[in-house]
């Protein structure tokens, strides 16, 4: 740990103690630097870090205020049993919500995207009229499989830069991250078998599952440790699984990021019964603080992590451009896209090089991620506030998703028709798992600006969650 991040920690640990409460202005930069003879950088760096996460706020001229308390990351996830699916049906009702939330009208809280006005879209625009004007008629060599090698050596840069080496040679460019996924569980499975999902989990995974007729064993997931790994030795144990598909960072719809001790452990108990992970860390750039967690991949030593990655969480949305660094699964997943989608976006995926080569990237990140931890933590205070008391928010560091509980007795699937009728998304929790467990949940996107037309919504909810509750 650095000295900055144990000066964040001290001073963490001191908030939640009630050493300094809400409200409370910390002692300045200068007088910090005096206290604890660090240097103004590396007490600078400490500050950012805690505002970055939500800890504190950053008033100008007048210095660090400590922000309202986040009760939400308190609360414990109740645990489950393993929930097995020997059947997976839920594609036509996820279609029908991601159809309904079509509407540029509503306000998009059921959202999986963040809010597209915070991506470089002139920079990127600039960078797609360059590679146009310069692109030849033949461009074989970036639409064929594994795709444009300048995008595949910038990404195989940023995993060097996270102390990981991984070949250009083992990244294959794809439509997507979710095209990624795909072809990875597609080349790891046969129907009919076995795959872990999380609990509750992206629904893309069951959506997957359900198109290649596989079986799903669905692990409960915490918000702040991630899946169950006790849970999932016993999965192991009992089912012939082939591969386990989960999201190591700012698990959607949790939030959650997966602590590092826990990723070591799940690989050796993978590697004992010679499973392989789908890593699905497509919101692994949008963790909070200044130190970015080392995806599993990193302690893969037997090539058998598949580790997707995608460029439309934090990006370009519309570009559609992902992929996966395969290991020894590179040349099959070549394989399959030439049997399937053929190519990706040969423009989109020479912009994409010619913006990364201009070391933007990295600025961009940064300016992203504080914006959305500020963002969620807006539209967190607004839940407490507006609210019933009886509802649960789960609130993890990084990402911009809330994950919602309402009292057993409501139905969120009815509560995003109202919401719907009244102009509003929401994801309800039944687009997260096979089964019904989740029906009284929801996540919401905090990404979206804060304003008169968010701060509504939220006020509309609230009066239409008052109602469903009153019921009981």
């Amino acid at each position: 740990m650095t000295r900055y991040e144990q000066l964040a920690q001290q001073l963490r640990e001191q908030i939640r103690t009630g050493v300094w409460q809400e409200g409370d202005k910390l002692p300045s930069l200068r007088e910090t630097v005096r206290r604890s003879g660090l240097s103004l950088m590396t007490v600078l760096s400490a500050y950012q870090l805690l505002e970055s996460q939500g800890w504190v706020r950053s008033r100008p001229q007048s210095g660090y205020f400590v922000a309202p308390a986040r009760e939400a990351t308190r609360y414990s996830f109740p645990q489950q049993p393993l929930q097995p699916a020997e059947t997976v049906d839920i594609n036509a009702f996820i279609f029908s919500v991601l159809q309904a939330g079509n509407n540029p009208d509503c306000v998009a809280l059921g959202s999986a995207f963040p809010d597209p006005s915070l991506f470089p879209q002139h920079q990127l625009s600039r960078a797609l009229i360059r590679v146009a004007r310069q692109m030849h008629a033949d461009v074989t060599g970036v639409t064929l499989p594994p795709g444009c090698a300048d995008l595949r050596r910038s990404i195989a840069q940023r995993y060097a830069a996270r102390g990981m080496e991984i070949s250009p040679d083992e990244i294959v460019i794809t439509s997507g991250a979710l095209e990624a996924l795909n072809l990875s569980l597609q080349a790891l499975t046969q129907p009919g078998d076995w795959v872990v999902v999380e609990s509750p989990a992206f629904y893309g995974a069951l959506q997957a599952i359900e198109r290649h007729h596989l079986k799903a064993v669905a692990v409960a997931t915490d918000p702040q440790q991630g899946m169950d790994l006790d849970a999932l030795a016993q999965a192991l144990q009992q089912y012939p699984v082939k591969a386990c598909w989960l999201m190591s960072h700012c698990q959607n719809p949790l939030g959650g990021t997966m602590p590092d001790a826990n990723k070591q452990r799940l690989l050796a108990l993978l590697a004992e019964h010679q499973v392989s992970l789908i890593e699905d860390d497509v919101y692994g750039e949008l963790y909070a603080g200044l130190t970015p967690p080392r995806p599993a991949k990193a302690w893969d030593t037997q090539g058998r992590v598949l580790h997707c990655g995608s460029f439309s969480k934090t990006l370009a949305t519309g570009f559609r451009i992902g992929w996966v660094a395969a290991g020894q699964q590179a040349e099959a997943i070549q394989r399959l896209q030439l049997m399937s989608t053929l190519s990706t976006s040969a423009p989109m995926q020479l912009a994409l090089a010619d913006y990364l080569s201009s070391h933007r990237y990295d600025k961009h990140l940064h300016t992203l991620r504080r914006t959305l931890e500020q963002r969620k933590h807006i539209f967190y205070r607004a839940i407490q506030r507006e609210f019933p008391a009886s509802i649960r928010v789960y609130y993890a560091e990084g990402s911009y998703f809330l994950w919602l509980e309402l009292p057993a007795h409501c139905c969120a699937t009815r509560l995003y028709r109202q919401a719907l009728k009244a102009g509003i998304t929401i994801a309800p929790g039944r687009m997260f798992a096979a089964g019904e467990q989740y029906r009284h949940c929801f996540r919401l996107n905090a990404s979206l600006p804060w304003n008169a037309r968010s701060e509504a919504a939220i006020k509309q909810l609230a009066a239409l969650i008052a109602e469903q509750v009153a019921l009981r």
